[in-house]
């Protein structure tokens, strides 16, 4: 079969890519991330959370990590009952990206007004779950169990899927600087290697449990309303993100991986999307910016002000 022609190679990256960005982003231009060596961050370009959050395995992370959040019943009475997942579920991820962004990174400034207009919402989501028990989004043994699924989920998804080795002696490297993020937010002492967070993640294992919400909460994250063109690629990322969640949360969430299935057809579909995904948005443009050292302001963080537990 004869090779596409360069100009037809270019037009379906940047068709790729427009999709990709207006799914994740709301908008299909390509961010802008200005960069001055000269303002203060609390990450470097060089950092292991640079690394990590400018990965598109990134979208395998996250979904993984929703999924293991949907198993603690007061964590979940937050998202169900202040959360627009269901009538806007594109703009939550879009939200949630824009706050990662922002905290991962923009200047210390910038990372600390987004986390401060986080705080604000989360001062706001509170009330009593279907079981009874009161919660709250500030409470520091929620935050932390949010936190640490997403430090895990993240951290896993990259070192499976990433579009480049992760060095091992980088993954706690990762986890602390994460935990920056997590303690500014209200986490507790958060977990400052990959062996803390695992056992900060065991020492939830007796609050799990699986009730109508959670059910509810699983089929909308297996079958969002996504167009008929991102259904096949979005049952790729949901298949990869189902296949890294531990046993027991596959079996809570009766979500049968079938053996063998991971090596021979999830993980091979999973790394070809990540690669042709990578090959359409190209070099992250924070990743970019920093090399070529221009100055100017941060992307904006004003869409990250309602970033849910």
């Amino acid at each position: 079969m004869a090779a596409l022609p360069q100009h037809s190679l270019h037009t379906l990256r940047d068709r790729v890519a427009r999709v990709v960005r207006q799914t994740l982003a709301g908008t299909p231009d390509e961010p802008v991330y200005d960069y001055d060596p000269t303002e203060e961050r609390r990450f470097s370009p060089d950092s292991a959370i640079w690394e990590v959050h400018t990965d598109v395995s990134m979208l395998i992370g996250g979904l993984r990590a929703l999924l293991l959040q949907t198993l603690h019943p007061l964590a979940l009475a937050g998202v169900t009952q202040h959360s627009t997942y269901r009538s806007d579920p594109l703009g939550r991820l879009q939200r949630t990206g824009a706050f990662i962004a922002t905290t991962t990174f923009g200047t210390t400034t910038e990372a600390e007004q987004v986390i401060s207009m986080v705080r604000a919402v989360h001062a706001r989501v509170n009330g009593v779950a279907s079981d009874g028990r009161p919660y709250s989004a500030l409470d520091p043994h929620l935050l932390a169990w949010v936190h640490c699924t997403e430090a895990d989920s993240f951290l896993r998804a990259r070192q499976r899927y990433g579009t480049t080795p992760l060095a091992e002696s980088r993954a706690d490297e990762y986890v602390a600087q994460i935990g920056q993020i997590g303690e500014a937010l209200g986490v507790v002492d958060p977990p400052q290697s990959r062996e803390e967070l695992r056992q900060r993640l065991l020492s939830y294992r007796d609050e799990l449990t699986v009730g109508p919400d959670t059910r509810e909460t699983v089929r909308f994250l297996a079958f969002p309303p996504l167009s008929l063109a991102a259904r096949p690629s979005y049952g790729v990322i949901f298949a990869a993100a189902a296949s890294m969640l531990p046993g027991f949360a596959r079996r809570m969430l009766m979500i049968p991986v079938a053996p063998l299935a991971e090596p021979i057809a999830i993980r091979p579909a999973a790394t070809g999307l990540m690669r042709t995904l990578n090959w359409a948005l190209g070099e992250h443009p924070a990743v970019l910016a920093a090399r070529e050292g221009t100055s100017g302001g941060q992307p904006s963080s004003k869409n990250a002000e309602t970033h849910e537990s």
